[in-house]
């Protein structure tokens, strides 16, 4: 039976479950599957896009649903993207190189940016919303699974990621000073103080 897509990224998302990232090279995926190294790249392009398929993989079951309440379901959301990452060894990192080389890539965080934009947030303030949600959800997962490698404790953490949420979203959608908007005002500034100086 030839080897499809899927099978491919389903065994490398087993991989990265029982044995961490260090584990996960083409070469263990290829014996894994009983095929040679090159044949994975009729599939993924390289370990980078494979990755990023790794990662939309590791978050496939986070339910999306909405209720008509942005926020709450942002919150639901995160909290749901917590609880899949977190028992995945290294997960916390794949998901977050996932971001980086390309959002659209991982359907939740597509879902997440379009909640912010139901929130009221628009343009360049609902990427940087979304950017920063997701630095701060990858960050909490990072730093617990950072503590569990360590033996140490880790009660507090849920509770800290809750109130980073919360305070992110007591902030969205309320009316900010933009850069350019501050930038305009520190003109307006200068030149009635120049006015008043040559008065």
């Amino acid at each position: 039976m030839p080897l499809s897509t899927d099978e491919v990224i389903d065994t490398a998302a087993e991989l990265l479950r029982r044995h961490g990232l260090a584990d996960l090279s083409m070469r263990r995926l290829a014996s894994e599957l009983g095929v040679r190294p090159g044949a994975l790249y009729w599939h993924v392009e390289n370990k980078q896009t494979l990755l990023v398929r790794v990662a939309d993989r590791v978050l496939a079951d986070v339910p999306t649903t909405t209720s008509g309440a942005p926020a709450r379901d942002i919150r639901r959301l995160l909290t749901a993207i917590r609880t899949a990452v977190l028992p995945v060894p290294d997960g916390g990192e794949v998901v977050a190189l996932g971001y980086a080389l390309d959002p659209t890539s991982v359907q939740v965080f597509v879902h997440l940016r379009r909640l912010i934009g139901d929130l009221g947030v628009a343009g360049r303030d609902r990427a940087a919303a979304t950017d920063l949600i997701v630095h701060h959800v990858l960050g909490s997962i990072a730093a617990q699974q950072d503590r569990q490698l360590a033996g140490l404790p880790t009660r507090g953490a849920s509770a800290a990621f809750d109130r980073g949420v919360a305070l992110v979203l007591d902030r969205l959608g309320r009316p900010t000073e933009t850069t350019e908007t501050a930038g305009a005002t520190e003109s307006t500034e200068t030149t009635d103080r120049r006015q008043e100086e040559a008065t």
